[in-house]
């Protein structure tokens, strides 16, 4: 009888592991996986995030340094002196 057993459990183990083989194809199909962030697009989304985020970092530079209308600045004195123009 444990022979006969043995001699059985190998097509159910087949039977089995294909079925289980179906069912996992299938499930793959119908819920994919979310992207890769590791494809070109997602590269390329990084980069025109930092773009933007350097962008932004500039804008708020120059306008805390730039000059007001009446000569000050908004923030503080520039850390050097303007180099002197010839007439």
């Amino acid at each position: 009888m444990g022979e006969v057993l043995l001699v059985l459990s190998i097509p159910v183990l087949v039977l089995i592991s294909g079925l289980y083989t179906a069912c996992a194809c299938w499930w793959r199909r119908r819920h994919p996986a979310p992207p890769s962030p590791y494809t070109r697009q997602a590269a390329r989304l990084a980069e025109q995030a930092t773009l933007v985020r350097a962008e932004e970092i500039v804008d708020d530079a120059h306008t805390a340094l730039s000059p007001r209308p009446d000569g000050s600045t908004r923030d503080r004195a520039p850390s050097r002196p303007a180099p002197a123009q010839k007439p």
